[in-house]
């Protein structure tokens, strides 16, 4: 008993010291991850400011005109984009084109048909595509997968397809088609890998059922896994489209660096990306603003595809949790 009663005192005390660490802890934990938070919206609000500041002098010349003209002479301070957003347009949605049935076709694999031990290291390869920087994809992309699409590809395609204007007319190791393929290849790793993770949230009680009714794996993956994930394929697909936009650097490196608005596919054409990249070095007040400009409507377009393809997902997170 006089044990206790001498330990008593300071166990009491210890308890009110670590009770004092753990409140100041946890109102510590708060104020940095508020700040970080914060800071979050900070860059971006400064990112937004800068680029609508940068593209001020442009807006109050052209207006909304700049984005339905295909003129840009800075020699004669005339800017339109028109030709940069058709660019981008096609080579974005060409990747996606591209893109979208292959990552479905990984996901779908490494979920449901792969053997278990060799999930993971498929995964991780698909994965490391996107750890490839953008200029050294550009440079294979120079080297070796132009003239390659060049030799073969394209003029199978023309062959085959040629009464198509998308395959009429020449072809050249730069160009549109050859920017689609990197873009393809730095969508990949990011749609599959989103994919995956919406198609680990169908309910196994959904995937049984089908096989209980004499399904065949096919038939389960199309009538139960497809349709029930398809919210949140459309959403990896949003996000893949974001990322293939505002790729820069390889892009520059395999589009050719032509502004024009044409059929053919084949040919050289620019992004609103790349010419940003091209361009701004060197250019004058009006072309820098012009840039900006260009900046102005690829950060418009990357915030809107972001917050709709977050909008997907949190509606797939939200029938996960009600299933």
């Amino acid at each position: 008993m006089t044990t206790d009663a001498a330990t008593a005192p300071s166990s009491l005390l210890s308890g009110q010291g670590r009770g004092l660490v753990d409140r100041f802890g946890d109102r510590a934990l708060y104020l940095i991850t508020l700040l970080a938070a914060i800071l979050s919206g900070v860059i971006l609000g400064g990112i937004t400011y800068e680029v609508f500041k940068l593209a001020g002098s442009a807006i109050s010349k052209f207006g909304l005109g700049f984005l339905t003209t295909s003129n840009w002479d800075p020699v004669h301070e005339q800017f339109g984009a028109a030709q940069f957003i058709y660019g981008t347009a096609v080579s974005s949605f060409g990747a996606l084109l591209i893109a979208t049935p292959l990552s479905i076709a990984i996901a779908l694999f490494l979920t449901e048909l792969a053997p278990r031990r060799s999930r993971t290291p498929i995964a991780v390869l698909v994965e490391l595509l996107a750890g490839v920087p953008s200029v050294i994809l550009g440079l294979w992309g120079i080297l070796v997968l132009g003239p390659f699409l060049n030799d073969t590809v394209e003029p199978a395609l023309h062959a085959a397809l040629g009464w198509i204007p998308l395959f009429g007319g020449t072809y050249s190791p730069v160009g549109l088609f050859p920017a689609m393929v990197i873009l393809t290849i730095m969508t990949v790793p990011i749609v599959s890998s989103l994919t995956r993770e919406v198609f680990a949230t169908v309910p196994p009680s959904a995937k049984e059922g089908a096989l209980a009714l004499g399904g065949t794996r096919w038939d389960m993956m199309t009538t139960t896994v497809l349709p029930y994930s398809r919210p949140g394929i459309i959403a990896a697909v949003m996000l893949g489209l974001w990322r293939a936009v505002g790729e820069a650097i390889a892009v520059t490196q395999v589009i050719g660096g032509a502004p024009g608005i044409h059929a053919n596919i084949f040919i050289p054409a620019q992004t609103m990306a790349s010419q940003i990249a091209a361009q701004y070095q060197g250019a004058s007040p009006l072309n820098q603003s012009a840039l900006g400009y260009l900046a102005v409507v690829l950060l418009i377009l990357s915030l809107v595809f972001n917050g709709v393809a977050r909008l997907l997902v949190r509606g797939v997170q939200r029938r996960a949790k009600v299933s």
